[in-house]
């Protein structure tokens, strides 16, 4: 960019002896281009040498001319002051992030108006004259008009203006006002206040990534404002340079806070998120500072990944910047080291008289001679002591771990600097598995330190296959975690189980636990399941494999090594079946229990999938789901035990009709045999009893009142859902009315049980999951739902119409891309067919489904309804009219292709044509 001198004065003499409205047109105009110019430079910084600092600064550079040609042009051409006084003088400062220097494309621009005193009519002409211009500009502009003394007022008063003040930097106009209140604020302000300032801004920090989210693995994480993100490393320097009154981060390392390594680091990932950060402000256009999934792709795009061992281009992208994140958590915990060792007071004459006796006394406390407190927190006597003996690398955590004491930052630190340690030698050291096995399964909870582990990096180094996990991020919005975060958290929800924590949640798991023979398999499987993600081969399959050659190395016994494997190859398969298979089918149970094979691994596996759902992210789990893996649970259980013969069917049935007939005790004998003889056993195996006498009684009401069509609604809120009762009579295209109807009212389906009388009705139970908190609410919200199902199961609305209104198609170029899948199988039901849909998820997608199964003259007899993130899969117990299997190989490859029709409008390209779709008969 030209002088800004120069540039006013072309302007002026360009437009000869203009009005001022005139010259502030052209004003405008010129510093249009030259913003738009500086942001096109910003931008080739950021496309070419990849620099999103440089990016930064250059917009910087650009504003920093713009704002100095607006003083110029207000100050000695709008309203010159002939015979200034010395209140007629005016400095224009940078505060808050403009003043580090560093602008992104949307940032705001922060600017102190500074006068020696009071604002007068001129310094009030001029502020104006500046700031129109940039508002035309469509900049956002945040601005303050004050003196200096009602800076240091202001600065000692509030924390956020002593902040920014803390960074302003010197733009145009009157300097020696500037330096004045730079003097003024470092000898009336800063002095003797950094330990106030330090817990304030560290306070600060905590309530902002408590709103941002806790955790700085978020998938979709705020890259300004998160935790790891570049508001953590603003807080460090601020913190710094109060502290140390240091200017430049690079300072630091002769102010003996960081070393040159730690320095690199610093300056690493400023660059880096400034590059992420620089990119959405372009990509989006706005202020974008949520890193969200569609935004992911067309960064990592534009940064430059390309994909790599079975990881695309968005994952590599996103563990990077995890990786990053993790980095300022490290450089967090170094600044506040420092800042604890600076603040601590010198001990009394008579601590350091007696301290050497203390301190054999805290030793012994802790168990071994290398370690010792400070300040309350574990730390090593020397630096030496992991070189002495690398196993105290593991031992710090253990003793961390078994008497809940915090580790000082000084000896993270250390731990991280020592992790050229962490040898073949080591790895496979007796005592250090020891240690480890112990803090993994520790009954304290082990989440805290082992993702203090992580972050120091001894985790990765010490289990080198947890260290390619480290930061990786599956591009779906099922998963909230990264993947070593959720292995984490999984733990921790464990450990709740183990502790007897939350067993309203999981009572089964709760009960179970106390009673385990393999509890430590159980812990070391929960902690390898997901290890091998990210891998070509199925990380099941993997994730075994691993666990086999690990096992021996922590010290487990060959059969408790087995247990682990069966565990993570298995983890899946009871999610899976409790969600998308029909429970009350004897085959389903059958061959799941033909897969445990034991209680023992049953019991292992109901909680190993009760902590993995958990630790999903908030919300995964709930009552519903809890539900179907206990159904899932006590079926096998009965198989397991040597029951499920057709006698004990039968006998199972018999003993549930006797329990609904006590229950319908106010009846007559012959309406009660009568109402018993009108379900198939099906319906007696599949429904609990509370749940018969509801129904009873819905049918009988029903009757009294002549209606062959009724609804009636309930809420769960421990399952989580409200439920739909529904009765008509049967025809094919029932449930597509249904899900129609769901669809059309905003009704999320999570299940559907679909019940057939012997006299030709229909008993559907619907679950859909909750809107609102409150009953009352829900219940109003059900009444609707319920209400237009039975307006459309008496013809008198047009489904297809409503669920059309509601649903648009997707943009093209979505975010998520996932090819369409059909299975048909006449394997996993002994009576009936099932089809095993999957694809990209959208309002109306299970209507459209059964629309089409229905059009295609097939019985659904059950339907399980499952969502994970953008995914879903729904599963349909089907048979053909004459209630037989579909055998005919044509008429399944008819079913495929109509099935896959329904995705088709997805993508360009005909669904059928992209689609793998195997077909198991």
């Amino acid at each position: 960019m030209e002088n800004p001198a120069q540039a006013v004065a072309k302007l002026i003499a360009r437009l000869g002896n203009p009005s001022t409205t005139e010259m502030r047109q052209a004003l405008v105009a010129h510093l249009r281009r030259v913003l738009d110019e500086g942001h096109a430079s910003a931008k080739d910084l950021l496309a070419g040498p990849r620099n999103g600092l440089a990016c930064a600064e250059r917009i910087s550079e650009t504003m920093d001319g713009i704002v100095a040609c607006l003083h110029i042009a207000a100050s000695e051409h709008f309203y010159q002051a002939v015979n200034p006084s010395q209140s007629e003088r005016i400095a224009v400062v940078a505060v808050g992030g403009y003043g580090r220097g560093t602008l992104a494309p949307g940032s705001d621009v922060d600017l102190l108006f500074l006068f020696p005193h009071k604002q007068t009519a001129w310094g009030e002409s001029v502020v104006e004259a500046m700031l129109y211009p940039l508002w035309d500009l469509k900049l956002k502009v945040g601005h303050s008009v004050r003196s200096i003394d009602d800076c240091m007022r202001e600065a000692r008063a509030d924390m956020t203006i002593r902040t920014a003040l803390l960074e302003a930097r010197f733009l145009i106009g009157d300097r020696s006002l500037f330096d004045e209140m730079v003097r003024r604020f470092g000898a009336e302000v800063m002095e003797g206040t950094a330990p106030a300032f330090t817990e304030a801004k560290l306070a600060e920090r905590e309530t902002r990534v408590r709103r941002a989210g806790t955790s700085r693995y978020l998938v979709e994480p705020n890259v300004k404002d998160g935790k790891g993100g570049l508001r953590d490393l603003n807080t460090l320097f601020w913190i710094a340079k109060y502290a140390y009154r240091v200017d430049d981060v690079s300072e630091l390392v002769a102010a003996g806070l960081f070393d040159r390594k730690e320095l690199v680091m610093f300056q690493r990932s400023e660059e880096f998120l400034w590059r992420v950060r620089c990119w959405m402000h372009f990509i989006t256009g706005r202020a974008e500072e949520r890193l969200s999934f569609d935004l992911q792709r067309q960064v990592a795009a534009a940064i430059g990944y390309a994909g790599r061992s079975g990881q695309a281009p968005v994952e590599r992208f996103m563990k990077a910047y995890f990786l990053v994140a993790k980095d300022v958590g490290d450089l967090t915990a170094i600044v506040c080291a420092a800042l604890e060792a600076r603040q601590q007071k010198p001990r009394a004459s008579l601590s350091r008289l007696l301290g050497s006796f203390a301190k054999r006394k805290r030793v012994r406390a802790l168990g071994h001679p290398d370690f010792t407190l400070k300040s309350q927190r574990l730390n090593v006597i020397d630096d030496d002591a992991f070189r002495r003996d690398p196993v105290n690398l593991l031992r710090l955590y253990e003793i961390a771990s078994r008497d809940d004491i915090a580790i000082h930052p000084d000896t993270s630190r250390l731990v991280t600097q020592s992790l050229r340690l962490v040898t073949a030698q080591l790895r496979h050291d007796p005592e250090a598995n020891r240690i480890f096995l112990e803090i993994l399964t520790g009954r304290r909870s082990p989440e805290p330190v082992l993702r203090r582990m992580n972050e120091s990096g001894l985790l990765g180094r010490f289990i080198p296959d947890f260290g390619r996990i480290v930061a990786m991020m599956q591009f779906n919005m099922y998963h909230h975690y990264t993947v070593d975060e959720h292995l984490i958290r999984s733990i921790g929800v464990l450990a709740e189980i183990d502790a007897g924590v939350l067993e309203i949640e999981h009572p089964l798991a709760n009960e179970i636990m106390p009673n385990l023979a393999n509890r430590r398999a159980l812990y070391v499987a929960l902690f390898l399941h997901d290890i091998a993600k990210g891998r070509l081969e199925d990380h099941s399959i993997a994730g075994a494999k691993i666990a086999r050659k690990l096992g021996p190395r922590l010290g487990l016994s060959e059969a408790q090594t087995e247990t682990v494997a069966w565990l993570v190859e298995h983890h899946l398969d009871m999610s899976t079946v409790a969600q998308s298979r029909d429970l009350g089918d004897p085959k389903t149970i059958e061959t799941f229990a033909a897969t445990v094979q034991t209680l023992e691994r049953l019991k292992l596996l109901l909680i190993l999938t009760v902590a993995d759902i958990k630790a999903v992210g908030p919300g995964v789990w709930n009552g519903w789901k809890g539900q179907l893996l206990r159904t899932l649970y006590y079926e096998t259980e009965i198989v397991l035990a040597g029951g499920y013969s057709a006698i004990e069917r039968k006998a199972r049935v018999e003993k549930k009709q006797d329990a609904l007939k006590e229950q319908l005790a106010d009846w007559p004998e012959t309406e009660r045999n009568a109402y018993l003889a009108r379900h198939y056993p099906p319906y007696w195996i599949k429904t609990e009893l509370a749940r018969q006498e509801k129904h009873a009684r819905f049918l009988r009401q029903a009757e009294s009142e002549g209606r062959t069509t009724a609804t009636a609604v309930e809420t769960d809120q421990f399952r989580g859902i409200t439920e739909l009762t529904i009765l008509a009579p049967d025809h094919p295209r029932l449930l597509a009315i249904v899900t129609g109807a769901c669809a059309a009212a905003g009704g999320n389906i999570v299940d559907a049980q679909i019940f057939t009388t012997t006299d030709g009705l229909v008993l559907d139970t619907i679950s859909v999951s909750r809107a609102f908190d409150r009953d009352d609410d829900e219940l109003r919200r059900a009444e609707r739902i319920a209400a237009a199902i039975e307006r459309a199961l008496k013809g008198e609305i047009k489904i297809a119409d409503l669920v059309a209104q509601r649903r648009a198609p997707p943009p093209r170029g979505q975010t998520f891309q996932l090819a369409p899948e059909v299975i048909i199988d006449n394997v996993l039901s002994a009576r009936h067919t099932v089809l095993e849909v999957s694809g990209l998820d959208r309002p109306g997608l299970l209507y459209d489904l059964t629309t089409a199964i229905g059009k295609l003259n097939l019985n659904i007899a059950s339907a399980h309804i499952a969502t994970f993130g953008e995914k879903a899969v729904d599963v349909f117990y089907v048979t053909d009219l004459t209630t037989a299997k579909i055998v005919s190989t044509a008429r399944q490859l008819a079913i495929r292709r109509a099935l896959l029709d329904v995705f088709a409008f997805d993508h360009d390209k005909p669904a059928a044509a992209k689609a793998k779709a195997p077909v198991r008969a």
